[in-house]
């Protein structure tokens, strides 16, 4: 059995040496953690759910002030869509809404879309997986010309960020860099 090692595309590494803001350490929960770490959980948990729109947004809000003044009116916030269209409207319709109101930046929300409902074959150590995929649709000549800030939820490896970053720069968009609400760490257990 051979073990093909992944090569990391040259356009990734080029989103990776961009901006990438962290609001917080995300322990995964197979280790233990303190109250703090716990607080973190709940608050990520709660915001994949929509259930702290509002108050991420602020927190989001005031690090795109801090860092680009008033130019954030010229920028527009992206958000990489979960993994299904309900999802990505509890997630994201009114976090990105308030963001766009608090900062006066575009908003890319209603520029991207997903369908659901088609079957995807996946390979996996020699087996074969049908599952339901999710296709992400972008209205290209949105993201035309655009300076664009990517948001995420919880960076991780950077691999979802990095590719949907090349995403938006193939249709013409300036990628700036990223935020992130949690970023993974590994536990000391």
């Amino acid at each position: 059995m051979s073990t093909r090692k992944f090569i990391i595309p040259e356009d990734w590494k080029k989103q990776w040496s961009k901006f990438m803001v962290t609001f917080f350490d995300y322990l995964p929960t197979h280790y233990e953690a303190s109250k703090r770490e716990w607080a973190i959980r709940r608050m990520i948990w709660d915001f994949k759910d929509g259930k702290r729109s509002v108050k991420v947004a602020e927190l989001v809000a005031k690090k795109m002030r801090e860092q680009f003044g008033a130019c954030v009116e010229n920028l527009t916030l992206v958000c990489i869509p979960a993994s299904s269209g309900e999802k990505n409207e509890a997630r994201y319709k009114v976090f990105a809404e308030e963001v766009a109101r608090l900062t006066g930046c575009k908003n890319a929300y209603n520029a991207i879309t997903i369908e659901g409902g088609r079957l995807a074959i996946h390979e996996a150590k020699g087996r074969k997986v049908v599952r339901e995929a999710e296709v992400i649709n972008f209205d290209k000549d949105f993201f035309k010309g655009k300076q664009c800030l990517v948001f995420d939820d919880v960076l991780t490896q950077g691999h979802s960020y990095a590719r949907f970053a090349c995403a938006l720069e193939k249709m013409g968009a300036e990628v700036l860099g990223g935020y992130f609400l949690g970023k993974t760490i590994l536990g000391n257990n």
